[in-house]
C-alpha cells in the first residue's frame, strides 16, 4: 500500500471479477448486512409498486436479487454480471434458493447489456460503478433501459482523501477478511469515484438523479427518471 501520505487520484482497476480465487473470496465474504441494508433501501425508495421489472447491474454472487425476491413476490429480476467466475457461483445460489424463475442471470457488460430499451422498471446497483473505467457509458446505459418513471438507486464507494484514509477503512471494516479482500477493497477504494465526480457524470448524462453520501465510505445515487 505504496502512497500512503498522498492525495488520492483515481486509480483504475479491473472491470471483471473474473478470477475464481477473487469471486471465491468475495462470495464467502459475509456482506449479509450491508446487503440487507441495501435492499431495505431499494424497497423503502420503490414503494408498494407491484408486478415490477428488476434489473441488477454486477449482481456478483446474487446475494442481492435473492434477499430482493424472497420480499417482493411480484418483482421479476433480471441479474447480469461480466464475470463468469461470478456468475457460476450466483446460479448456485439461484438454485439453491429456488428462485430460478424469478431471477434471470445473463453473462453481460453493464455499459452495453444488449438489453431491450426501455424494459425496467428499476434499476439497481451496489458496488459496480468504482469497476467502471468510462462512468458515462454505464449511465447512459441506464438511462437507455429504464422505462419513463424508472426508479435507479446505486450505491458505492467512495474515493477517501487520502491513501492512508483508505487503509484505514479497510483495517475498520474489513480486518477479519483473507489479505486478497483486504487488497481488493483497498484497490475498490483508491478506483472510487468522488461524490463531486459522479454529480459531474450524472450532468453530462443528463440523469436527474441525487447524490448523498450514506457513510464513511458509501454514496448513494439515487431517483426517478422522468
Amino acid at each position: 500500500m505504496a502512497g500512503m501520505g498522498d492525495s488520492l487520484t483515481r486509480q483504475s482497476e479491473g472491470e471483471v471479477m473474473d478470477s475464481p480465487a477473487e469471486a471465491q473470496a468475495y462470495a464467502r465474504a459475509d456482506f449479509s448486512q450491508v446487503n440487507q441494508l441495501f435492499v431495505d433501501r431499494l424497497l423503502e425508495l420503490a414503494g408498494n409498486a407491484p408486478a415490477l421489472a428488476a434489473l441488477d447491474l454486477g449482481t456478483g454472487p446474487a446475494d442481492i436479487p435473492i434477499r430482493l425476491a424472497r420480499l417482493r413476490a411480484d418483482w421479476l429480476i433480471t441479474a447480469i454480471d461480466a464475470s463468469e467466475a461470478m456468475l457460476g457461483l450466483a446460479r448456485q445460489a439461484v438454485a439453491a434458493a429456488a428462485l430460478e424463475g424469478r431471477i434471470c442471470l445473463l453473462q453481460r457488460d453493464a455499459k452495453k447489456t444488449s438489453l431491450p430499451g426501455g424494459s425496467f422498471d428499476v434499476i439497481f446497483s451496489n458496488s459496480i460503478l468504482h469497476h467502471v473505467a468510462n462512468a458515462l457509458e454505464l449511465w447512459r446505459e441506464i438511462r437507455r433501459l429504464a422505462r419513463p418513471g424508472a426508479l435507479v438507486f446505486m450505491r458505492d464507494l467512495f474515493r477517501p482523501p487520502t491513501a492512508k484514509r483508505a487503509a484505514d477503512i479497510v483495517a475498520a471494516y474489513a480486518s477479519s477478511e483473507t489479505p486478497l479482500l483486504q487488497e481488493e477493497y483497498y484497490r475498490s477504494l483508491l478506483a472510487a469515484y468522488t461524490p463531486e465526480e459522479i454529480v459531474q457524470q450524472l450532468r453530462q448524462a443528463k440523469l436527474p438523479l441525487e447524490v448523498k453520501t450514506v457513510s464513511d465510505r458509501h454514496v448513494d445515487v439515487f431517483g426517478r427518471l422522468a
